[in-house]
């Protein structure tokens, strides 16, 4: 009775003991299989903008701007403007004293009354002759040769005549004026000073730096990249500047080089700027904001959704069956936290975010929601 009765004690010791064992691993298998498959969140890929803003540095310049020098050598006599003056086209600017100009001038004039006084006398002479030749008073050799003469006078004439205009016009360049309107931003001349005609002495000489500030030119070099959306003319742009905080100046591109600097493979714009109100200045530094349209918008990403491997930029997405596919992809625009996916994927692709190095193809994975993140 004893034996019979310790057999059933010593069974259920032993099934108290082994069955939480057994219940324990297949609880630790269980949990081990769902540890195997990492959970993961995962995102469709959104459409990418059509319009980008890129902002680029731009150096501020006059729309026209020139160094004025003198034509006629002498001494200043005077100057009617002074650096920040408005000044209108053909405005006067200086005189100059070219007493020598002056005097080769009246000296012309006297030769020119001169070969006038021989020429018509020439000519006189030559109808004479013309006519006596109609009685034969005089040979036809003599009437050529006073006809000849004439016409070496009137020669004489003209070269006299010649001499004149050009001493004229030389004479006139004693007074500077404006060649268009603008702001004077240099005078680097005062009243007595010795001025040589031409600009052979450099900066120096220049008498005024003259500046149209009315509208202004912003260069701005574009990377290569970004030109086949930058170069239509007419496309609207704006500046921003560190001293004018939250106000933006409107402007438009209105030129390109028409090739890429081969050094920094970039191309040269040219924003014009109104300026009427004269707050921007010649020589200021500037951010240009550019509006680009891509030329055919595809899709973006995250970019904590890239894998950068050797085989290129991948991205790791969600196949059938839970399974992983490495897809490459090809980058586009980059928007800063995002970026566009230029081609390697079709849309439709519940892409990984923040994927593990270690990922590979066919890792099976959990989704951590049932419906996906967009």
């Amino acid at each position: 009775m004893t034996r019979r009765m310790a057999a059933p004690l010593v069974l259920a010791a032993l099934a108290l003991g082994i069955v939480p064992r057994i219940m324990a691993h297949r609880a630790l298998a269980q949990q081990t299989a769902v540890l195997a498959e990492p959970t993961v969140s995962v995102m469709r890929p959104q459409p990418a903008p059509d319009l980008q803003e890129v902002l680029l540095p731009g150096d501020v310049e006059a729309f026209r701007q020139t160094p004025i020098y003198a034509r006629a050598s002498g001494y200043l006599k005077k100057w009617t403007v002074d650096i920040g003056a408005q000044v209108k086209a053909g405005q006067l600017l200086a005189e100059i004293d070219a007493p020598e100009v002056d005097d080769q001038l009246r000296q012309a004039r006297a030769d020119q009354n001169q070969a006038q006084a021989n020429q018509q006398l020439a000519e006189v002479t030559a109808r004479r002759y013309r006519d006596l030749l109609v009685t034969n008073s005089v040979s036809h050799q003599q009437a050529d040769a006073m006809a000849s003469d004439a016409k070496a006078k009137q020669a004489l004439l003209d070269a006299a005549s010649s001499n004149v205009a050009r001493l004229e016009k030389l004479q006139s360049y004693e007074r500077v004026y404006a060649p268009f309107g603008g702001t004077i931003t240099a005078r680097n001349v005062d009243v007595g000073a010795l001025i040589e005609a031409g600009s052979a002495g450099g900066a120096s000489r220049e008498l005024f730096d003259l500046a149209q500030t009315g509208t202004l030119r912003v260069y701005v070099d574009v990377p290569q990249d970004d030109t086949r959306q930058a170069v239509e003319h007419g496309a609207q742009a704006y500046l921003t500047l560190s001293q004018f905080p939250g106000r933006r100046f409107p402007g438009e591109i209105a030129r390109n080089a028409g090739a890429i600097n081969p050094v920094t493979r970039t191309l040269r714009l040219e924003v014009d700027v109104r300026n009427a109100d004269g707050a921007l200045l010649p020589g200021s530094y500037a951010q240009v904001h550019l509006q680009l349209h891509a030329a055919q918008p595809t899709y973006s990403l995250p970019v904590n959704t890239l894998l950068f491997r050797p085989q290129g930029v991948q991205v790791a997405t969600v196949g059938s069956g839970g399974t992983v596919v490495l897809k490459t992809i090809t980058i586009g625009r980059d928007f800063g936290s995002r970026v566009e996916v230029a081609s390697g994927l079709a849309g439709d692709e519940a892409v990984i975010l923040n994927p593990s190095d270690a990922i590979a193809d066919g890792t099976r994975v959990r989704l951590a929601t049932a419906r996906t993140q967009t």
